[in-house]
């Protein structure tokens, strides 16, 4: 596969489900349960616990905890400029952010809230019953109403106009000396843009780098064991705010990012040698 030169996210290509955008009324539908703990069983969680917008939509641990204080066993994502994504979760197990979002709400490991009883909230909810009459000019919510408000809030996350793009886009001194000199070792010798290329600097496919053991990743979902240990590239777009790094946390800053791809991976799974 060839790598896509590195660009800047532009919004006229998103592909949204009804081929226009959603309104802002919709987007402010999408927060609002985002950010509400309604959507847990135990009226403790919300979305926003485990993507943080203080952490880059991340929560700054190894791994998060579900709703019984239990780890889980994958690192949190980002979400950013998910709008381009061709699949999500590390495995890829999921196409769009309509079916993505309702996934964490419903396992029991995580949200552990049952479709039955979050209709049954949101019903219940005299502010919710307005605004989706507002939104979708319906008064029965559905699954497929909630999953579309959701999926318009995370789709409308999106960073661009970085110091890099501003670079692209012909600001010489938007890069430093340093940075530049890491662009060229990026497209290069360092071959990061074989995997981490376009505009959000991702592949959007999978990869085993040797740190995975027993989760076999994409091999999961496709029941194919030649895809074990693979997980998908994650973006580098906001990379400083995302800390720890790798499906399961383990490298805690960049460095130690920098430090393990120098070494060529490890483990017996590896799929690239330098």
């Amino acid at each position: 596969m060839i790598a896509e030169p590195l660009s800047t996210p532009d919004i006229d290509d998103i592909e949204y489900p009804v081929d226009m955008p959603p309104s802002a009324e919709e987007i402010m539908l999408g927060k609002y349960l985002f950010f509400d703990p309604q959507l847990s069983g135990n009226h403790t969680i919300s979305c926003a616990t485990c993507h943080n917008p203080d952490n880059g939509f991340g929560d700054g641990l190894k791994l998060s905890a579900g709703h019984d204080g239990k780890p889980l066993t994958r690192h949190t994502p980002p979400l950013y400029n998910l709008a381009w994504s061709s699949s999500l979760f590390w495995d890829g197990r999921a196409s769009s952010l309509e079916h993505q979002v309702l996934m964490p709400i419903y396992n029991p490991s995580e949200m552990n809230l049952s479709e039955k009883v979050l209709l049954k909230r949101i019903a219940k909810s005299q502010f919710y019953q307005s605004k989706f009459k507002q939104v979708y000019q319906q008064t029965n919510i559905t699954p497929h109403l909630i999953s579309q408000a959701l999926a318009a809030f995370m789709r409308n996350i999106i960073t661009n106009n970085s110091p890099f793009d501003e670079y692209l886009a012909g600001a010489e001194n938007a890069l430093s000396p340093q940075a530049k000199n890491g662009l060229a070792l990026f497209e290069g010798k360092a071959k990061c843009i074989e995997c981490h290329d376009g505009a959000n600097f991702t592949d959007d496919s999978f990869h085993s780098l040797g740190i995975a053991f027993e989760d076999k990743g994409r091999a999961n979902v496709i029941k194919d064991n030649s895809l074990a240990y693979r997980f998908k590239t994650p973006t580098l777009r906001n990379i400083t705010l995302t800390a720890p790094y790798m499906h399961d946390g383990s490298l805690p800053d960049l460095e130690s990012v920098m430090t393990f791809y120098n070494d060529g991976g490890s483990g017996p799974n590896k799929e690239f040698v330098t």
